[in-house]
């Protein structure tokens, strides 16, 4: 493995371990509803991403033409507003643990979208790091469906439908991010990364007053400070110093790796609900937890280049 592919991986790593706790936070303010905690969320990123961004705004915005623009919106839009309102729905009904494994389908979706680029590993040698990945996913998934005896009701079909939602929303925004980062020549992964919160803020700020203005509920003084800080916590970590790694990332690694990368969100999601939880892994949970590992690393050996024989 070379440096730059090392670097990338540890960036992606990086990311996911602070990734990892928006799955967490909707349980950290149960009595706020999931638009309530996106909104806050991204207003903290499109604050602190216009702070920073701003004395160099007019410099930086003059490299974007209407694609540009229209790319910054949508991006913003699936992969920060949308896909979070999906989380923390799906955390609040269906909890950490599930929400976590069916976003841990990303680096499949991902990688098989990745496999499609010029120049991209085929998935004939990624093949060995997708099965590992699969198994996995569907050893944690199946004892997750299979703990509870209870049948489904709505409010589980609800939280897997936005747990999909997710999944669906997130894809589409890796792969169309990494795309955008790769073909930006004149601006840095940071200022892509401002950008993206100023616009993602301005979208925050127009659902402003549906998320907090029909609430519908009272909250004392302390319940908004907690929100507030949990809110502001996820703007910086996550959303700031989340997206910076990735970003970074996304220019050393080909497509196909930045999918891989996604794992680590999954782990450490499923690390932090442990935590939270009180409780380790069970015995399926570490082979599953292995096999994704497992996947990674293959898919960075997939990577290598071919010797060439004289």
């Amino acid at each position: 493995m070379n440096n730059r592919t090392g670097l990338g991986v540890f960036y992606g790593m990086l990311a996911g371990a602070l990734w990892g706790g928006i799955f967490l936070a909707p349980k950290l303010v149960p009595d706020f509803s999931a638009l309530q905690l996106s909104t806050a969320r991204y207003l903290t990123y499109g604050l602190i991403s216009l702070i920073i961004i701003g004395p160099r705004l007019k410099r930086v915005s003059a490299h974007f033409g209407a694609r540009e623009w229209f790319a910054l919106g949508w991006l913003s839009m699936i992969g920060n507003i949308a896909y979070y309102v999906f989380i923390s729905t799906a955390v609040k009904l269906s909890g950490v643990a599930f929400t976590s494994i069916i976003i841990g389908f990303l680096p499949v979706a991902v990688t098989i979208i990745g496999s499609r680029d010029h120049g991209a590993v085929s998935l004939k040698r990624l093949w060995p790091s997708l099965a590992f990945g699969a198994i996995g996913i569907i050893g944690i998934s199946w004892q997750s469906l299979t703990e509870n005896d209870a049948g489904l009701d709505v409010s589980r079909i609800i939280g897997l439908a936005c747990a999909l939602g997710a999944l669906a929303s997130w894809t589409a925004f890796a792969v169309g991010n990494a795309r955008w980062l790769s073909r930006l020549h004149d601006v840095s992964a940071d200022d892509w990364n401002m950008m993206t919160g100023v616009v993602t803020g301005g979208l925050a700020l127009l659902l402003a007053i549906p998320a907090f203005g029909f609430g519908g509920e009272s909250h004392s003084t302390g319940d908004w400070l907690h929100f507030t800080a949990i809110a502001a916590g996820l703007g910086f970590t996550a959303s700031i110093l989340g997206n910076a790694f990735w970003n970074r990332m996304s220019r050393l690694l080909p497509l196909t790796l930045v999918g891989q990368m996604i794992l680590f969100e999954t782990l450490f999601a499923l690390l932090y609900g442990f935590i939270w939880e009180g409780r380790g892994p069970t015995l399926i949970e570490v082979v599953a937890i292995c096999s994704v590992v497992l996947s990674v690393v293959l898919c960075m050996r997939a990577h290598r280049p071919e010797k060439v024989v004289a």
